[in-house]
């Protein structure tokens, strides 16, 4: 059985706690690898490894950094069919969306190559009689980061590239569930050039954690996953000092106008809904479609969806992965078997359905739920499966009303032609990500990721502008010089004396 390790100091390390998590293959439900899960010793090691790193990183030039990054660009992506296969083996997506999340992190190492610009400072000059203020950004010192089953490729290059790049150094703590991504995520950086330390991998669950959070030698964490974690990491972590971005839940809602295309509707609709099994935090599960429109939209997203192929996501005609685990697989089912009794028309059931040679597999179907209450479970909740809910309204402002009464605010998207309607919806409807005729409305690499409420916990959003003052802090520096015509006497600087 392959077993996964840490990576700490530029090595993998081997796990020493005695305790290892069983890591699956979700096409075919069988154990594949052991992972290790650090112990309190190894998280110490692992920061202590970050810290020493730091003395000399923290005060490299931008150039090295930012020739390692470039190499390390380089290296990704010449191994991204490498990543996406370590990621397809242990999550069970696709291969194409596998590779579609490793170019979203390639994006954020791009950015990172390009940190030059984004830690220029300011000057104001002569701001009174030979005074000058300078205001400058410093790296903070080490930086954790803890990282979704779902995505575990991008997510962390959502992180570490940035932080390394600002001159801090990094514990990274991945998914126990999907883990071998990361540490070849650390292998390349090594084989880039990093110098050992600054990128460390810590394999464990919680006690990895809570170490983390507590340590006095993290000064930031970094977090994605789901709200009541997203609520502890915050709450803990700036207990102990730290400066957080808590990245949390969805309920991610498409509103779609009378005016709407509904061809166009519905092929968005089911891409955002099913694409990667529903498990991401931008996903659309809930269209809210207003009038008339919604007896037709749903029969062409049920046209569509009946036709999405499901299977292995290393066969090339499989347009759709099971999901992470048994356990998760049974209460994404449990949503939909639930539905009916809450008051909602299940129109496709996909519970039952399996993928022949591979019973085992955490296999569901795709699944549509129509005219479901704003009360019931399966809208309530953030279900992270392959399961659309539609809601019913009469008018733009009681949808938009609904989508603002939920408790998340993280992307959402309006489907018309009218420019008007649009414009009021971005300026209106209380999310941080907004799609106007796009689904999934996540930021390119230049721009910041993060939702508004229960959605993000910390002031700052992830990657862009927001990412790179996270991982920094501002100083500012107010100067006089005397003038050298002033010097004193016997000190012949070659300047005509003022007196």
């Amino acid at each position: 059985m392959k077993t996964v390790n840490h990576w700490i100091g530029g090595r993998a390390v081997d796990g020493t706690s005695g305790n290892w998590g069983p890591v699956t293959d979700p096409a075919t439900g069988a154990v594949t690898t052991q992972v290790a899960l650090a112990s309190e010793a190894e998280v110490d090691a692992a920061v202590a490894s970050a810290k020493a790193a730091y003395t000399t990183w923290g005060t490299s030039s931008l150039s090295t950094r930012t020739t390692v990054l470039f190499r390390y660009r380089a290296l990704l992506d010449a191994h991204r069919d490498e990543i996406a296969a370590l990621i397809t083996a242990e999550h069970g997506k696709v291969h194409s969306d596998a590779l579609g999340e490793v170019a979203r992190g390639l994006e954020i190492v791009e950015l990172a190559c390009g940190i030059t610009t984004q830690l220029k400072g300011e000057l104001s000059t002569q701001v009174s009689s030979r005074v000058d203020v300078s205001s400058i950004r410093q790296s903070i010192g080490v930086v954790a980061g803890i990282t979704p089953f779902n995505f575990p490729a991008m997510v962390p290059m959502w992180m570490f590239p940035l932080a390394i790049a600002c001159g801090n150094t990094f514990v990274l703590k991945p998914s126990e569930k999907d883990p071998s991504a990361a540490n070849l995520l650390a292998e390349l950086a090594t084989e880039a050039g990093l110098p050992d330390g600054v990128l460390n991998v810590l394999h464990g669950d919680k006690v990895a954690v809570e170490g983390l959070l507590s340590h006095p030698d993290v000064a930031a964490v970094s977090f994605v996953g789901s709200t009541p974690i997203a609520r502890h990491i915050h709450a803990t972590a700036t207990a102990h000092g730290k400066r957080v971005q808590a990245l949390g839940g969805a309920k991610n809602h498409m509103l779609v106008l009378p005016d709407a295309d509904l061809d166009a509707a519905a092929d968005a609709a089911v891409s955002a809904a099913y694409g990667s099994a529903g498990e991401r935090c931008m996903a659309i599960s809930a269209v809210v479609a207003v009038g008339s429109v919604a007896d037709e939209l749903v029969a062409k997203i049920r046209e569509r969806a009946e036709k999405i192929t499901i299977g292995p996501g290393n066969d090339p005609s499989s347009e759709m992965g099971p999901l992470i685990t048994r356990a998760h697989r049974d209460k994404v089912a449990s949503y939909v078997t639930g539905a009916a009794a809450q008051g909602a028309e299940v129109v496709l059931d996909g519970t039952g359905f399996t993928v022949e040679g591979h019973e085992d597999g955490h296999w569901i179907g795709l699944s549509l739920l129509d005219r479901v209450s704003t009360d019931s479970d399966a809208y309530k909740d953030e279900i992270f499966g392959p399961v659309l809910c539609v809601l019913r309204v009469d008018t733009y402002e009681e949808g938009v009303a609904l989508m603002n009464a939920s408790p998340f605010g993280n992307g959402t998207a309006i489907f018309t032609r009218d420019g008007g309607a649009a414009r009021r919806f971005q300026l209106e409807v209380e999310a941080g990500m907004v799609g106007v005729n796009v689904p999934i409305p996540v930021p390119v690499g230049y721009h910041s990721f993060g939702g508004w409420k229960d959605s993000l916990f910390g002031d700052h959003h992830i990657y862009g502008n927001d990412g790179v003052h996270f991982y920094t802090r501002g100083k500012v520096v107010t100067t006089r010089w005397p003038d050298p015509a002033d010097a004193p006497a016997g000190v012949d600087l070659g300047f005509p004396s003022n007196h």
